[in-house]
């Protein structure tokens, strides 16, 4: 008896001083470490959870501008436009995915003033290259401080570098199995088995030079958009799919409304670059996200094809980086899928919001924006080399030359000419 009184003693005395270190360390030092690990999102996330009624969480999509931008507000501010009743915060940061949302969402209170969740759905986070990202083991070691255990025990499991420490070389050796491995399953014949072997057809000569040379910037970025772009989501094996089911399991037992902002991808560059097979996978893939969320109730806001790719800021990469077009659209689009939850609340607001397929130029500009797409369309009829190309796109994509050479233009006047003239 006496002997489990004296270990009673004990335990209680190390839990005393267990809860008295974690204290200290929370109140000392463990801003410190979030701060030095790129976690200062966990103090975002639980300072807006209870001064937020709405709060969106995404990556540098919502924050990134243009620099002739008119106005740099990210797309939460421009949604937050529409419900000046409520109170939006955003918490994002760059680079970040579904396992990082998923890893601070379960440090919410279940009882916070936050009634909806909007989370960006991102379509290139389910890609190969996202998921074997050299950044991925810094998003993983990070993670480690955002467990639902005290501060000082996450601090320890950091010190035991208690993650997936897998190395670049590790992660790029992973890359280039699942491009080899991974099939490609269309409704009608394809010639490429997988992404690996679409990219390899594509960097031997894809693209030519009027002199006959090799494209090669043309090129490298056609095969990005193919290793990009160029998946089937697989819901048994894809590690995206787990952390999106999670949240969706998080956020029903917190009694949290669920709202996915699926992000817009250039589509018109797919198209022009690499042809209507890699565009089907694009839309293949996101119909197969919404219908899967949409069945659990929650809510997407789809604007895969909403954004033109003159819109784009980044147009030799591919990023959902948007200029303030861009951004109006998929805000606009987010506030109305937001409406359902917020009917009273809504204000419809009036925005300049320009056409996907025109800057509303003058009829000057019209003319000389017509003149400049036809010496491209003559370029091209008379370089042999370029009209090939042309033929064998025309062919694959089903349609006339003459569509063919028309887009071939326009995608040459967007990323070469009018570049120079803004």
């Amino acid at each position: 008896m006496e002997l489990a009184k004296k270990i009673s003693i004990r335990l209680v005395l190390l839990v005393v001083i267990f809860l008295l270190a974690n204290f200290i360390y929370k109140k000392t030092f463990w801003q410190k470490d979030l701060e030095a690990s790129n976690g200062e999102i966990l103090t975002d996330l639980l300072n807006a959870q209870d001064s937020a009624d709405v709060i969106y969480m995404g990556e540098s999509s919502n924050f990134t501008t243009y620099k002739n931008d008119t106005c740099k507000k990210s797309i939460s501010d421009f949604t937050a436009d529409y419900f000046p009743s409520l109170v939006f915060k955003s918490v994002n940061k760059g680079a970040v995915h579904a396992g990082t949302y998923l890893a601070l969402l379960k440090q919410m209170k279940n009882n916070c003033r936050t009634k909806t969740l909007v989370i960006t759905l991102n379509l290139r986070s389910f890609d190969a290259d996202w998921i074997n990202s050299k950044l991925e083991t810094s998003l993983l070691r990070t993670n480690i401080l955002f467990q639902k255990y005290p501060p000082l025990v996450n601090r320890f499991l950091l010190s035991l570098n208690a993650y997936n420490k897998k190395t670049e070389k590790q992660r790029q050796e992973d890359l280039l199995a699942q491009l080899k491995t991974d099939p490609l399953n269309f409704p009608y014949e394809f010639k490429y088995k997988t992404a690996h072997e679409w990219d390899a057809a594509m960097a031997n000569g894809g693209y030519l030079n009027t002199d006959g040379s090799w494209n090669m910037p043309k090129i490298e970025l056609a095969c990005h958009y193919i290793k990009t772009y160029g998946f089937q989501i697989n819901t048994q094996t894809n590690p995206r799919i787990k952390d999106f089911d999670e949240i969706v399991n998080i956020c029903k037992h917190k009694n949290i409304n669920l709202v996915f902002n699926l992000l817009a991808e250039n589509i018109q560059y797919a198209d022009s670059l690499v042809g209507k097979d890699l565009v089907y996978l694009m839309k293949q893939n996101r119909d197969l996200l919404v219908n899967r969320y949409n069945k659990d109730g929650v809510l997407v806001a789809d604007n895969l094809e909403l954004v033109c790719g003159k819109d784009y800021i980044d147009k030799d990469w591919t990023t959902e980086h948007y200029m303030q077009n861009g951004r109006l659209r998929i805000a606009n689009n987010l506030a109305n899928s937001l409406k359902k939850n917020y009917p009273k609340e809504f204000k419809d607001i009036k925005i300049t919001i320009k056409p996907c397929f025109s800057n509303s130029p003058t009829s000057t500009d019209t003319t000389l924006i017509s003149k400049a797409l036809n010496d491209i369309e003559k370029r091209i009829r008379l370089t042999p080399e370029w009209m090939q190309q042309i033929k064998a796109k025309a062919t694959e994509k089903n349609i006339t030359i003459d569509e063919m050479i028309k887009l071939d233009a326009k995608y040459i006047y967007d990323t070469e000419v009018k570049p120079k003239i803004q």
